[in-house]
Formats: C-alpha cells, sequence, structure tokens
C-alpha cells in the first residue's frame, strides 16, 4: 500500500463527496468538470493557498501541521474516523520509510490474565480481535455465537476473509451488504495506521484478487470505528438474534478490541442468547477458549 497515493485518493474521495451547497459555497451553475468541489474550493474553505493544497492532495505532506490537517478536515467536513485518518496518512507519508518509526504489528495472542477476565464473563459473548479483524480470543458464548466464522481450515480466523470469502456469511448476517461496507471500512483505517503491516497487505491483496465486491469497496477510501451499533445475525442453531455491541480497546493489551455483546431485557432475541449459553455450557465439543 503506497502512501503517497493512499493520502492523494483518498483526499480526492472525500473532496467529490462535498458539493458546493453542502459546504456552503455559492453555485453559479454551468457544467462542472470534477465531482463535488474543486481544489481551489477546499483550498479557500481550509484557509490556504490553493498551490498548497494540490500539492497535498498529490501526496507531499512534507510539513503539514496539525493546524492544516484541521483546516482541510473542516473543509471537507470529516468526521472523528476521518479526520484520524488523514493525520495518519499524513503522519506516515511525512516520517516516510524509516524503520525505527514504524509501529509493531498488530498482536495476535490475548495475556493469561486477560483470557481470565473474559472467561468470567459468562452471560454475555466476548470476541477479541487484532486491527487487520483477526480472531484472537473469545469466552466460550462468543465461541458459541461465531461458530460459522470460527469453523476454518485456514487460521486464524478473519471476519473480513469470512464476510467476503465464505458463502456461510451471506446467510449469517441480516446485513450482509451493510457489513461488506464496515469491514472494508475499518480496514481502510487499520491502514492508515499501520501502513508496514505485510499481513494486512498480503489480506488486502487477497480479498481484491479474489472478491469484486472488495476491490471496488477499497477503491472507495471510507473509513470508520468499530465502536458501537447493533448486529442482526441468524445463528443456524438459536435463529434470527439482534444485538447491540460495545467495542472496547485494551489497555493492558495494547492493539487489541474487545467486542461484547448484548440483548434487549425480555426480547426473543434475549431468550435465544440464554438457550444458546445454556447449549453452550453443556456442549462438550465446543472448544475450550483458555486453550485457543
Amino acid at each position: 500500500m503506497e502512501s503517497h497515493d493512499d493520502l492523494s485518493e483518498f483526499l480526492t474521495s472525500r473532496r467529490a463527496k462535498l458539493t458546493p451547497t453542502q459546504a456552503g459555497l455559492p453555485d453559479f451553475g454551468g457544467r462542472r468538470r470534477v465531482p463535488g468541489l474543486r481544489r481551489e474550493e477546499v483550498a479557500l474553505l481550509a484557509g490556504m493557498s490553493a498551490e498548497y493544497y494540490k500539492r497535498l492532495e498529490r501526496g507531499n505532506a512534507t510539513g503539514v501541521s496539525e493546524a492544516v490537517i484541521d483546516g482541510v478536515s473542516r473543509a471537507l467536513q470529516l468526521d472523528g474516523a476521518e479526520h484520524a485518518h488523514l493525520s495518519e496518512l499524513v503522519r506516515t507519508v511525512s516520517a516516510g520509510a524509516h524503520p525505527q518509526r514504524r509501529k509493531s504489528p498488530p498482536k495476535t495472542q490475548l495475556t493469561a490474565g486477560m483470557q481470565q477476565t473474559i472467561d468470567a464473563m459468562s452471560t454475555v459473548p466476548v470476541f477479541v480481535q487484532n486491527g487487520r479483524l483477526d480472531f484472537v480470543a473469545a469466552n466460550r458464548l462468543g465461541r458459541a455465537l461465531f461458530s460459522e466464522m470460527l469453523d476454518t481450515p485456514r487460521p486464524p480466523a478473519n471476519a473480513a476473509r469470512f464476510v467476503f470469502l465464505d458463502p456461510k456469511a451471506r446467510t449469517f448476517y441480516q446485513d450482509w451488504e451493510g457489513n461488506t461496507r464496515q469491514i472494508v471500512a475499518i480496514l481502510r483505517a487499520e491502514a492508515g495506521r499501520s501502513p508496514y503491516d505485510r499481513n494486512l497487505s498480503d489480506l488486502v491483496g487477497e480479498l481484491s484478487t479474489r472478491s469484486d465486491l472488495f476491490r471496488r469497496l477499497w477503491g472507495a477510501h471510507d473509513v470508520r470505528e468499530h465502536r458501537t451499533g447493533l448486529k442482526s445475525i441468524h445463528h443456524p442453531v438459536v435463529g434470527d438474534l439482534d444485538l447491540t455491541y460495545q467495542g472496547m480497546d485494551l489497555a493492558s493489551d495494547r492493539g487489541l478490541q474487545m467486542l461484547v455483546f448484548s440483548a434487549e431485557p425480555g426480547s426473543p432475541s434475549q431468550d435465544r442468547l440464554q438457550l444458546l449459553a445454556n447449549l453452550a455450557e453443556t456442549d462438550a465439543s465446543l472448544p475450550d477458549p483458555t486453550h485457543s
């Protein structure tokens, strides 16, 4: 993944999505040669010269300050995830390819103390993943909930590989298309944070080769964080489940995120989740999460 190109393409894609009316600029009509805002209009809104912004959009981030990033973010109306992604792209381009400045690769294992903690959370499914969406750990109920994803001959299980390459994902996720967009946007954000992660680059290359949909969505340069939301899934044993999730970064295991799922009290989903918990406790064939 070439950082200069990523920066250029990200800014171009955000500019194309914003109309003069949305940006608060007068629209004098006539034919516009580009979709969305012109570079000169972004520069005006960001409070900088047109030539400076053009250099930035070409991938030249030398000497770009936080104030400039803030100005461009305001001009392009970036949300929090997009602003953070722009900052990471600028930082990577500015730093160059100095090995000493590269971040450590994402973790692939949970500490024993944290595994003990999630095992104790027996009434809710808990799933732990790294930035490139590799499965790292889960409690027993988490393993039962995501049994379709974890049933893979190629460890570690990976949420992106499951969604785009495993036919079971289309049944498992009731909003499969929405999940494809979310997955790609999460990986895009991770690519900005970890541009030198070879395993991430290999994953993106594999998915781009094997999935036309992934390749198209990757080219959109959308980014997002994975903090909270609703997952509607069809579990092969207990049926439909509508679950809210909360994503939390683990301070004791940096680079890992814990997802905790729950159902609305008194809902059919809660009854089905409790049934799944009962089955998970009595199913001796279910893998022990402490030996993941």
